[in-house]
């Protein structure tokens, strides 16, 4: 029989529970480098929860009609690989502060956990961290057609763990994943600054910070 949960988190991962998205930012660096574009930490922010291909055009910008589709998929392609190089590197030891009592707080409390990532490779990261056990579901962008801003993946992760929206809170780090929450009806609680997130219903600056009962609704 299906565990039925009250109430459920859905925990976005770059830059939440570890600090890949710096391994994003520093593959696609590489890659605009290569490419001869511009790239400075305006566009870093701008790329925070958005999927790969959505990315890719934020970079290529007035020069995206250039290329085909194909090539453009070959460019995404060699993004990517980059940041699998990378992310080779990567043990528990980058969990981010507070990230592995948060997840089993919320376990512990009997509560719903899912993930919901706009990378490609959650599953391999979630691994290489030695915690993807915590998760009663995993939903990232294979499973996806549209990407943050779009609500689609957070309530695919409500589905999965059969909780309405409306019972449901959203972690995320990113202006698009804090849209994406409150478009699908969730609370969102933002994890960075106040300044940036003002559009989540709570900000707090790390995981240190995070109770799953402050939130409950």
């Amino acid at each position: 029989m299906a565990t039925e949960f009250r109430h459920a988190f859905i925990f976005d991962l770059d830059g939440v529970i570890t600090d890949t998205a710096a391994l994003h930012l520093a593959a696609w660096h590489e890659l605009a480098l290569a490419l001869g574009l511009p790239f400075n930490n305006a566009m870093g922010e701008r790329l925070k929860g958005v999927s790969r291909m959505e990315s890719l055009e934020l970079i290529l910008g007035a020069r995206a009609g250039q290329y085909s589709n194909e090539q453009k998929m070959r460019l995404a392609d060699r993004k990517n690989a980059a940041y699998v190089r990378l992310l080779a590197r990567i043990t528990s030891a980058d969990l981010l502060p507070g990230a592995v009592e948060a997840l089993k707080a919320v376990r512990a409390s009997g509560l719903g956990l899912a993930l919901a990532s706009a990378s490609k490779n959650a599953l391999a990261v979630l691994d290489r961290l030695q915690i993807t056990g915590l998760f009663d579901h995993v939903v990232d962008a294979n499973q996806v057609r549209h990407g943050k801003p779009d609500p689609e993946i957070f309530l695919r992760a409500a589905q999965a763990l059969g909780v309405a929206p409306g019972r449901c809170v959203g972690v995320e780090d990113a202006v698009a994943g804090v849209q994406a929450i409150r478009s699908a009806g969730m609370f969102a609680v933002g994890v960075g600054s106040r300044s940036v997130l003002f559009e989540a219903d709570r900000v707090i600056p790390d995981l240190t910070h995070f109770h799953p009962t402050d939130y409950l609704r």
